[in-house]
């Protein structure tokens, strides 16, 4: 079978990764589809690869796995929607779009919205398999261990506070905490990394930035993947980002700020204040442990790092009972509006 990790922006390399290692055992062929503005960063750069929407429709796929929201309906392949996140409360998640011909969900709670859309739509078929960005975090990896160890020793800290905003204007925190990060960076116990999604503000990242290179326990992070953070970090600072769920899903803490979520079984602060005292108090009594578990039930009980797995066989199986769509039945505007981001070089 023919495979195309189809990437619009660069947080897909992590979901896909974990697939195209998959394809590799199973001895699919497979290229990654990069867009254009995001090729700098691609990270696999000896896999095949190509920024060409001609060249993946010439590829003839059979699958095409995409984490965003869009993808060509006029290319070969069954369409499959993996998500970039687990925050469904956020607006456009369980938006349907057209698109797509198959969603893989993450877990329960995305299932049974995605089945109820699938009853009123009656065009897309959907199967849970579990996230395949979170297939690492099940697994032991000594050398994050080795790392973290490492860092609380350059550092002379004992404690990674991690804080990852989203980017989105009416819900970010980070226009409100820098001086409240400040205050808390004057606990010298706390390591705290800065982690920002590549859409943030820029005015916002600048600041941030000045901040961590003139305080001695504060490092800004550049790295494109923020898998590696969530894992070594020991609390997480965040507002309405999907990254909370991951952390979650970790089993530990974290506080957030105005979070627009449905169902918080984390600490949520509505005001800007006193940072260091809730920080303190989170660490020293995590009273919201139990409550954590609902959320993994729901949102991800597969902790057996086979997700990516679960997706290529879930596809693989899928093909035996249906044909390979030449093309997906779309309106017109969604057609129109693939043309014109052809044309005028967006997105794609």
């Amino acid at each position: 079978m023919k495979f195309v990790l189809f990437c619009l922006n660069n947080y897909a390399f992590a979901i896909l990764n974990p697939i195209k290692e998959v394809l590799v055992e199973k001895n699919h062929d497979f290229i990654w589809y990069v867009a254009p503005k995001i090729i700098t960063s691609f990270p696999y750069q000896s896999d095949p690869n190509t920024s060409s929407v001609k060249a993946i429709k010439a590829f003839k796929s059979d699958v095409i796995f995409a984490p965003g929201n869009e993808v060509p309906y006029f290319l070969r392949g069954l369409k499959t929607q993996i998500f970039h996140g687990l925050a469904g409360e956020k607006k456009g998640h369980f938006r349907i779009r057209q698109y797509f011909d198959l969603y893989l969900t993450q877990g329960p709670y995305f299932t049974n919205r995605f089945n109820e859309l699938k009853e009123e739509h009656k065009d897309f078929d959907v199967i849970e398999t579990g996230w395949p960005k979170l297939d690492v975090y099940y697994k032991n990896d000594n050398e994050l261990t080795k790392e973290k160890k490492s860092l609380l020793k350059k550092y002379n800290t004992k404690t990674i506070i991690l804080y990852a905003p989203t980017f989105s204007p009416k819900l970010t925190s980070a226009p409100h905490l820098l001086e409240e990060i400040k205050s808390l960076a004057e606990n010298k116990d706390y390591l705290i990394l800065f982690k920002f999604h590549p859409l943030m503000a820029e005015e916002w990242i600048t600041k941030y930035k000045e901040l961590a290179e003139v305080t001695d326990n504060i490092v800004y992070q550049n790295e494109k993947d923020i898998t590696k953070f969530l894992i070594i970090s020991d609390i997480i600072l965040s507002d309405t980002s999907s990254v909370v769920y991951e952390f979650l899903l970790l089993d530990k803490p974290a506080i957030t700020f105005n979070s627009i979520s449905s169902n918080i079984v984390w600490k949520d602060l509505k005001t800007y204040e006193n940072l260091s005292n809730e920080v303190s108090e989170t660490l020293n009594s995590d009273s919201n442990a139990e409550l954590r578990k609902s959320i993994i039930k729901n949102y991800h009980p597969y902790n057996d790092g086979m997700s990516a797995k679960r997706m290529v066989e879930a596809v693989e199986s899928y093909l035996t009972t249906h044909q390979v769509p030449e093309k997906r039945k779309i309106s017109t505007f969604r057609k129109l509006k693939t043309h014109y981001k052809l044309l005028s070089n967006k997105t794609y």
